[in-house]
C-alpha cells in the first residue's frame, strides 16, 4: 500500500476526490501506528533500549513470524547485539559460525533439543540472526544445574515477598494445580534460577548502541515477576507480551507487566491440562 499523495497531483483532483484522499492517509496512518503496524515500526517505538524481550506462546506461529522480523528489522539496521533464546541452555552460541551456516550447524551449536522446540518454528528466527552475522546464545539455566537450583534457598529472596508469592502462584497454574504443595517451593526456584540466568546471560552480551533481543515465555518476559527483577538497574529494557487473542483476564494481567503487548489471532481452543490430568 502507498500511502502517499504527492502536492502537485492533489492540485488536479476535484475537491470530493483530495478530501477521500485524506481519509485514506489517515487509514494508512492508522495502520502505521496501530495493532497492524509493521513490526520494525513497533520495535522502534520501544527503542533505544539495552534490551527487548518478546514474550511468546510457544505453540502460536505468528509469534515466530514477528520474532524473525524483530531480528530482520534490527539487524538491517545494525542495532542487534545478539539474539538470546529460552529455547537453549546457557554454555551454547553460534558465534564462532559464519553467514552460510547450514541449519544443522547451527542446531548443533546451540545443543538443540527439536523434541522441546521444533526447529521448524524457532529456526527461521535463528537462522535469520546467523544470515546476518549476529551471535544466537543460549540464555536458560542448563537442565543439569536445575537439580541444585530446586535446594538453593537463596533463589527464595531474589523476589521481594509479594512477587515471590505471585510466582509461587504462576507455578501452580502452570502445572494445572496438580503439582504437589511440597513442590510449589523447589519448583519456584527454578523458576527464579532460569530467569536470573537469563539476566546474567544478557548482561554478558551487552553491547554500547545496540540492542540485546530476548525471546521467552510471556512469564518469563513479565517485567513484574520474570527477567527483568533480575537485571541492574542501568539496564534499560522493554518487555513485550505476544498474545494469540484478546482475554479480559490477561488483558487486566498485562497492565505494568509490559511495555507492550502485540495482538495476533486466536489459537483454536485447547486443553494443555489434559494430557497432564491423564498421566
Amino acid at each position: 500500500m502507498r500511502c502517499q499523495l504527492s502536492p502537485a497531483r492533489a492540485t488536479r483532483l476535484p475537491l470530493l476526490a483530495v478530501v477521500a484522499a485524506a481519509i485514506a492517509l489517515a487509514g494508512c496512518t492508522a495502520f502505521f501506528d496501530g495493532p497492524n503496524a509493521p513490526v520494525a515500526r513497533r520495535a522502534a517505538a520501544l527503542l533505544p533500549a539495552d534490551v527487548l524481550i518478546l514474550g511468546e506462546q510457544h505453540d502460536a506461529p505468528e509469534h515466530h513470524a514477528i520474532e524473525r522480523e524483530t531480528v530482520e528489522a534490527l539487524a538491517g539496521q545494525g542495532k542487534l547485539a545478539a539474539l538470546l533464546l529460552e529455547m537453549a541452555e546457557e554454555g551454547n552460541s553460534t558465534a564462532r559460525l559464519d553467514t552460510t551456516a547450514t541449519d544443522a550447524q547451527a542446531q548443533a551449536a546451540l545443543g538443540w533439543n527439536d523434541k522441546a522446540w521444533p526447529w521448524r518454528s524457532y529456526g527461521p528466527v535463528v537462522m535469520a540472526a546467523v544470515r546476518a552475522g549476529v551471535p544466537v546464545i543460549g540464555a536458560n539455566l542448563p537442565r543439569a544445574r536445575m537439580k541444585n537450583a530446586m535446594t538453593d534457598v537463596s533463589l527464595d529472596v531474589q523476589l521481594n515477598g509479594e512477587a515471590y508469592t505471585a510466582q509461587q502462584d504462576a507455578v501452580r497454574e502452570g502445572h494445572c494445580k496438580l503439582l504437589p504443595e511440597a513442590q510449589i517451593v523447589p519448583m519456584t526456584r527454578i523458576q527464579v534460577g532460569r530467569d536470573r540466568a537469563m539476566a546474567q546471560a544478557i548482561v554478558k552480551a551487552r553491547q554500547p548502541g545496540k540492542t540485546v533481543l530476548l525471546i521467552s515465555g510471556a512469564g518469563h518476559a513479565t517485567k513484574v515477576l520474570g527477567v527483568p527483577q533480575h537485571l541492574p538497574t542501568d539496564v534499560s529494557v522493554k518487555a513485550v507480551r505476544l498474545q494469540a487473542g484478546e482475554s479480559p483476564d490477561e488483558d487486566e494481567a498485562n497492565k505494568g507487566a509490559y511495555d507492550a503487548v502485540w495482538r495476533t489471532p486466536p489459537l483454536p481452543p485447547k486443553d494443555y491440562c489434559a494430557g497432564i490430568r491423564i498421566k
